[in-house]
C-alpha cells in the first residue's frame, strides 16, 4: 500500500488498517506517519485541534518501528499508527499546559504520561498535543488562550470540551487515534458532536500517572477512534495496573478486541428513562430511537435520582477543582479564562457540609445503580440533548426553557461518570450533524459495552461519518 493511497482514502480513517500495512510491510511506518504530519498541516488551520506537533520525535519513533521490522523482529498491534493527546497529557520535552495559560511557564516534562508510554509500546506513534478547555472545566471546547476547536462536519460549530482537539482531530482524520480525559463528560461529549467513538472506561481501569488532574475522585483518561475495534485495540493496550496511579485497580488484563464480534443476542439491554429522556432535542430522540430499534430494546428503566445526583457531581466537581488551583486562583486570577476562574471561585466558597451531604448521596446513588445491573447487563442514554451548538452560542431552548449552553451540554453524561460506570459513546449520523448514545455497562464490563457498540457499528446504525473536505 503506497502512502499516497492513503492520504484521501477510507484506510487512513482505521488504526488497524494502518498497523496491517505496516506490519506487512506494504507501507513503512514512517510513511504513516508523514502522511499524519501532512494532514495536520494541510487541515489543522481550520480544525485548530493541535497546540503542538512532535515531527521530530514521531519520525525517530517510525525509523525505530521500521528497523524492528526490517530486523525480523515482532512489533505491537498499533504499528505505525499515528496518535495524539489532549495537552493535559505530559509529553517529554514539552510543558504539559491543561489548557491554560499559567501551566506554559511549568518546566518540560521529564517523561511521557504512563498511557502514552503504553500506546508506544504497542506500535503507535505520538504525533502531538491537542487543544482542550482549560484545566478540563468546558463542554464546549472553546479555549480563550488556544482558539476554540472547530467542529470538522460543520466549522462554526463546537467540538465538544473538554477534549474538544481530541474530537476534532480524529472527526476530521488527521489521526485515527486520539486520547482525552473525562471528568463529566469530556470523551463523550466530544465524541457525540463530532461524530466519533469514544471510551470512558471504568474509574480506576487505565492510568492516570503523568496527567494534569481536574476532579481526582471523578477523572478518567480515554481513546477516540472512528470504529470500535480501533477503541478495543487502544485500550486493550493501555490496560495494566499502576503504581504511579493510586486509583489504578490492580486487576487482570482483560483483552477486549477478540471478544467484539460475541454478538448481543445474551444481553439484556434497556433505555434510560425518566430524567434521561426529558430535556432532548428531536436529532437526541431520534439517535435514541434508531439504536433501541436495532437492538430491538422493549425495556426501559429510570436510574434513581439521576437530577440529584448531577446536582452533586457540581458540587464535587467545583470543590474538588478549586481545591487544586487555590495558589493559582490566588496569585494569577487575571491569566484564568473568566468563565473558569468564576466557576472554580464559588467551589473554593462551597461549605463543608454541602460537599459532605453530595458525597454521602454519592456513596448511596453508586449502590442503588448498581443494583440495577442486576437485572440489566447494558443501559442506553443520550450523550448530548443536541447536535453541536455554534460556537460562542451562549444559551439553547429545551423544554420550553432558554438555559446556557455551556454548563447544560454534559446534562446526561455527569450521572454517569459521577459514580464511575464504563461508557463507549456510539456516533449516530444523522442529517446535518452527527450525534452520540452512550452505551452504559456495569463496573469493569468495559467488553459488554464494546461489543455492543460494535453490534451497532456491524448493523450500520453506529458509524463515523466523514466530513465533506476531510
Amino acid at each position: 500500500m503506497k502512502p499516497e493511497s492513503i492520504t484521501s482514502g477510507a484506510e487512513w480513517l482505521s488504526a488497524s488498517a494502518i498497523a496491517d500495512a505496516v506490519s506487512s510491510r506494504e507501507m513503512s511506518a514512517l510513511d504513516a506517519t508523514n502522511v499524519a504530519l501532512m494532514r495536520i498541516a494541510a487541515d489543522d488551520g481550520k480544525l485548530n485541534s493541535f497546540t503542538d506537533v512532535v515531527a521530530e520525535r514521531a519520525r525517530a519513533t517510525a525509523r525505530r518501528i521500521d528497523a524492528t521490522i526490517t530486523n525480523g523482529g515482532k512489533v505491537g498491534p498499533l504499528a505505525g499508527v499515528p496518535f495524539a493527546v489532549k495537552n493535559l497529557f505530559d509529553i517529554a520535552g514539552l510543558p504539559t499546559r491543561a489548557g491554560s495559560k499559567i501551566n506554559r511557564d511549568r518546566r518540560p516534562s521529564k517523561r511521557d504520561a504512563t498511557l502514552i508510554e503504553r500506546l508506544e509500546a504497542a506500535g503507535a506513534v505520538l504525533v502531538g498535543a491537542l487543544n482542550m478547555g482549560e484545566y478540563a472545566y468546558d463542554f464546549t471546547g472553546e479555549n480563550i488562550h488556544d482558539g476554540s476547536s472547530r467542529n470538522p462536519h460543520d466549522l462554526t460549530r463546537m467540538t465538544g470540551g473538554s477534549s474538544g482537539g481530541s474530537g476534532g482531530a480524529v472527526g476530521g482524520g488527521l489521526v485515527p487515534l486520539a486520547l482525552g480525559s473525562d471528568t463529566n463528560g469530556s470523551i463523550r461529549v466530544p465524541s457525540s458532536f463530532c461524530g466519533i467513538f469514544g471510551l470512558k472506561p471504568t474509574y480506576g481501569r487505565l492510568s492516570r500517572a503523568r496527567s494534569f488532574p481536574f476532579v481526582a475522585s471523578f477523572d478518567h483518561l480515554g481513546p477516540f477512534a472512528r470504529t470500535t475495534r480501533d477503541l478495543a485495540l487502544a485500550y486493550d493496550a493501555m490496560q495494566g495496573p499502576d503504581a504511579e496511579d493510586a486509583a489504578c485497580v490492580d486487576r487482570p488484563v482483560e483483552p477486549v478486541t477478540s471478544s467484539l464480534a460475541q454478538g448481543v443476542g445474551d444481553l439484556r439491554v434497556a433505555v434510560a428513562g425518566g430524567y434521561f429522556k426529558k430535556n432532548l432535542f428531536p436529532e437526541a430522540q431520534e439517535a435514541m430511537a434508531r439504536v433501541a430499534k436495532a437492538l430491538s430494546v422493549t425495556r426501559e428503566v429510570e436510574i434513581p435520582e439521576a437530577a440529584r445526583a448531577r446536582a452533586a457531581a457540581y458540587v464535587i466537581s467545583t470543590c474538588e477543582g478549586a481545591s487544586l488551583h487555590l495558589d493559582r486562583l490566588r496569585t494569577r486570577p487575571n491569566d484564568f479564562d473568566p468563565a473558569v476562574r468564576d466557576r472554580l471561585l464559588a467551589g473554593a466558597m462551597i461549605p463543608a457540609p454541602f460537599v459532605d451531604r453530595a458525597q454521602k448521596f454519592r456513596r448511596w446513588y453508586h449502590a442503588q445503580v448498581l443494583e440495577l445491573f442486576k437485572t440489566f447487563d447494558v443501559i442506553l442514554a443520550p450523550a448530548t440533548p443536541c447536535i453541536a451548538p455554534k460556537l460562542g452560542q451562549a444559551t439553547f431552548t429545551l423544554d420550553g426553557i432558554e438555559l446556557p449552553v455551556r454548563p447544560n451540554i454534559g446534562i446526561h453524561t455527569q450521572p454517569i461518570s459521577f459514580i464511575g460506570l464504563p461508557v463507549v459513546a456510539v456516533p449516530i449520523p444523522l442529517d446535518p450533524m452527527p450525534i452520540g448514545v452512550q452505551v452504559i455497562a456495569a463496573p469493569w464490563r468495559e467488553d459488554v459495552a464494546l461489543r455492543v457498540a460494535y453490534s451497532l457499528e456491524q448493523a450500520g446504525v453506529a458509524r463515523a461519518p466523514r466530513p465533506a473536505g476531510f
